[in-house]
């Protein structure tokens, strides 16, 4: 049975009720330690043998917790945002979520979920490429991590959202992103029933029907998304006067292209801290509106118009289904959104995304997440770690690093697990074997910090 140290089995135990059989939540222990330690690809037998399991005999009951234990997904998911929010939630903080959708690169002719996608990273305005995967859609919790002082996206639910041909071959209605975004946010409304809740996203989830669901919920959850420069904008409906149906807009307003080329719009100026943490100065014009379209629902929002005073981007327009948001939240909330695509990077980088080899769909449906949720797992256990003990970035004469980055967190947890097992000595045994200080250092070092 594998032993793990008190500041790592406080958090992971939390976990326990979710799995069913304690054969199975030992061999848990062993495949997420060994996800954290290894580098490189995370297969099952990486994780085996990184952790000194190479020639287990039985090594196939552990393939058994990914393709056939009985555990929910969803429930794990519920624990992590609940240790999440228990552990670094500030008090009267606003509870801003991020959503949006990634590829993973898969090829495989048993992976029924697969699809050819436009691959978002390579592709261009002018340049189209494909890719061959799965979509995965991520709901993140984006907060503020002090002992990095910066906003991080902090996985917590993440969800297979296969592709047409998978639908078409199962005769089958195709299910739109959309609708596992409203899934999704009512899975999360559901989590937390009292919390005032926000969602950001880009402009896949400026759907009418996805916000008004939102909109019409009995404690709504407020999202914020990019709006065309040309939407259709109405002014609130009239009193109904008791004839015929009630009307669901009233008079026509500019749309925000108008209203950019009107001399006489009169903008506000205010410097904001941008996506690169820089101060950066721009021009809003907002105000309220019901946008509609015939045979949708209308919603009523509070459109903010963009413009970069350098010039550096286009003008952009945001709405919130919260019409009580000042335009400087909404901006602010939405700048948050970016740091998704950093945690969608780092887990490709650091935690072995799209290195899977899983061809069972329940296996597919489960090893993603659990590695999305792994970026925040180490980052509760670093947390953990910098609170009892402090971290320093790892500085170098060509990179003057001052903060800690999610490499840093998890070269802390690496290292600390190694020396738990690996380093620690007593002066009772006879073999113990004395390592020189600098060649100790270097040592773990190599071990702990992500290639």
């Amino acid at each position: 049975m594998l032993k793990l140290p008190i500041w790592m089995i406080t958090i992971v135990e939390e976990f326990a009720p979710v799995i069913y059989g304690v054969s199975t939540w030992y061999k848990v222990e062993v495949l997420v330690v060994g996800a954290i330690l290894t580098r490189g690809k995370r297969t099952v037998s990486a994780a085996l043998r990184v952790m000194g399991w190479g020639q287990e005999k039985n090594y196939a009951k552990y393939h058994h917790v990914l393709n056939r234990a009985v555990w929910s997904g969803q429930e794990a998911s519920a624990v992590l945002l609940r240790l999440l929010l228990k552990t670094l939630a500030a008090k009267g903080e606003a509870l801003v979520f991020g959503i949006d959708e990634t590829i993973e690169r898969r090829w495989g002719e048993k992976i029924s979920a697969r699809g050819i996608y436009r691959d978002p990273v390579r592709s261009s305005r002018s340049h189209f490429v494909k890719a061959s995967g799965l979509r995965w859609m991520c709901l993140m919790w984006l907060t503020e991590i002090s002992w990095a002082q910066r906003i991080w996206a902090l996985p917590f639910l993440t969800v297979l959202a296969p592709s047409e041909y998978y639908y078409v071959e199962r005769e089958r209605s195709p299910k739109k992103l959309t609708d596992w975004a409203r899934q999704m946010v009512f899975q999360l409304r559901r989590w937390l029933p009292e919390q005032a809740l926000i969602v950001v996203g880009d402009s896949t989830y400026a759907a009418l029907e996805f916000l008004h669901a939102c909109q019409s919920l009995v404690r709504p959850v407020t999202v914020i998304t990019r709006l065309r420069l040309d939407a259709a904008l109405y002014e609130p409906a009239p009193p109904y006067s008791g004839r015929g149906r009630p009307r669901k807009k009233g008079k026509r307003l500019p749309t925000p292209q108008q209203i950019l080329e009107n001399e006489a719009t009169l903008w506000t100026r205010v410097k904001v801290d941008w996506y690169d943490r820089q101060e950066r100065e721009v021009e809003f014009f907002s105000t309220q509106a019901i946008w509609f379209h015939y045979g949708l629902p209308a919603v009523t929002i509070r459109y903010v118009l963009i413009r970069d005073l350098a010039g550096k981007f286009p003008p952009q327009v945001l709405l919130s289904t919260d019409p009580t948001l000042n335009p400087e939240q909404i901006l602010t909330y939405f700048i948050r959104r970016w740091q998704m695509e950093t945690t969608f990077q780092q887990v490709r980088t650091h935690l072995g995304v799209e290195t899977q080899r899983q061809w069972s769909d329940k296996a597919i449906a489960r090893t993603t997440p659990i590695l999305m949720g792994l970026f925040s797992l180490v980052t509760l256990l670093a947390n953990a770690l910098i609170l009892r003990d402090g971290i320093a970035a790892r500085p170098s004469a060509w990179y003057a690093k001052t903060l800690p980055t999610f490499s840093d967190a998890l070269a802390l947890v690496r290292s600390r697990l190694w020396a738990y097992w690996t380093f620690h000595m007593s002066l009772d045994d006879p073999d113990m074997v004395k390592v020189p200080r600098l060649l100790l250092e270097r040592f773990t070092d190599l071990l702990a910090y992500a290639a």
